[in-house]
């Protein structure tokens, strides 16, 4: 049986427990990181006594809840001991009758009897970092060779969050609104006061040229963030960047590249050898949105 509660009927222990023994287990599905990108708005499904859980994250609207993945949250979905495809098709339904839903996105170990729309993913899973980086394309080790006047003139250094912010709203990309940079600002700031988020930056002659940043939690270290200075994209400071923090943590780590749709982006993480995941995600125009939310309106199904 599955049922809905709202985030002040969640007994967050057994929410916890149940994310810690999942086979599916995320750190974005954690109350924390929940708790700092909805700002608190979010409820679950639960199955039976928190058998499974599925965190839904949402924003109101004139006090209507409309389900949207936050910034910076890639994947949620369903946990349970072990993906069971017949629980998460029940999840589904119940859902999907029961939401208004803009957009939400499941993890790569959900598998449903429906057809899902899935997005890309690429992780490298822990491994001895020579072996790693052996299979790095011949193209990403030969950006990884740095010119002597760059090797000679360059350096790797963690900044502060100060450092970092000003860093990002020069060169802050992706993002349509001025809201929408202000949000990611506020969740980083709060990610790093809390240590769970750090920022590594690349200096050429003194000077910021790229910045990453990196959030770890469980046994995953993510990559929320990758910032570069146009003036500098071809010198490689971000793939510096990244091989630096995946020789200093993939031997007991997961490195999560946290995206991958972008032609672009995909070609560059690509140059990694990381695995390919697909995630499904349900996606709804605003068309679709308000013709579901006259269908809801009439079934009285807010709430």
């Amino acid at each position: 049986m599955i049922r809905r509660l709202k985030y002040n009927e969640i007994d967050f222990k057994k929410y916890a427990d149940c994310l810690g023994k999942s086979e599916q287990r995320k750190y974005s599905a954690s109350k924390n990181f929940l708790d700092v990108t909805t700002n608190n708005q979010w409820d679950i499904l639960i199955y039976n006594d928190y058998e499974a859980v599925m965190p839904v994250p949402f924003i109101l609207k004139k006090g209507v809840k409309i389900v949207h993945n936050p910034l910076i949250c890639q994947q949620l979905g369903i946990f349970s001991v072990k993906d069971d495809k017949k629980i998460n098709e029940q999840f589904l339904i119940f859902f999907q009758k029961n939401y208004l839903i803009r957009d939400y996105h499941f993890n790569e170990t959900n598998s449903f009897d429906s057809k899902l729309k899935t997005k890309k993913n690429f992780l490298l899973y822990s491994d001895d970092y020579t072996k790693v980086f052996a299979k790095y394309s011949p193209k990403r080790k030969r950006k990884l060779r740095l010119d002597d006047e760059v090797k000679e003139n360059s350096e790797l250094k963690e900044i502060n969050y100060q450092e970092a912010e000003i860093f990002i709203k020069k060169n802050v990309v992706g993002l349509d609104k001025e809201k929408d940079t202000d949000t990611l600002l506020k969740t980083l700031k709060t990610f790093h006061s809390s240590k769970h988020l750090r920022f590594l930056a690349f200096y050429y002659h003194h000077e910021i040229t790229n910045m990453i940043a990196i959030y770890s939690d469980y046994d995953t270290i993510a990559l929320l963030g990758t910032f570069n200075d146009k003036k500098y994209i071809k010198m490689a400071g971000a793939s510096t960047l990244i091989d630096h923090v995946i020789r200093e943590n993939i031997e007991n780590y997961i490195f999560d590249f946290e995206g991958g749709n972008l032609p672009s982006i995909e070609e560059f993480f690509r140059g990694f050898r990381p695995v390919l995941k697909n995630y499904a995600v349900i996606e709804n125009s605003k068309k679709t949105l308000i013709r579901n939310f006259a269908r809801f309106l009439m079934r009285g199904r807010f709430s």
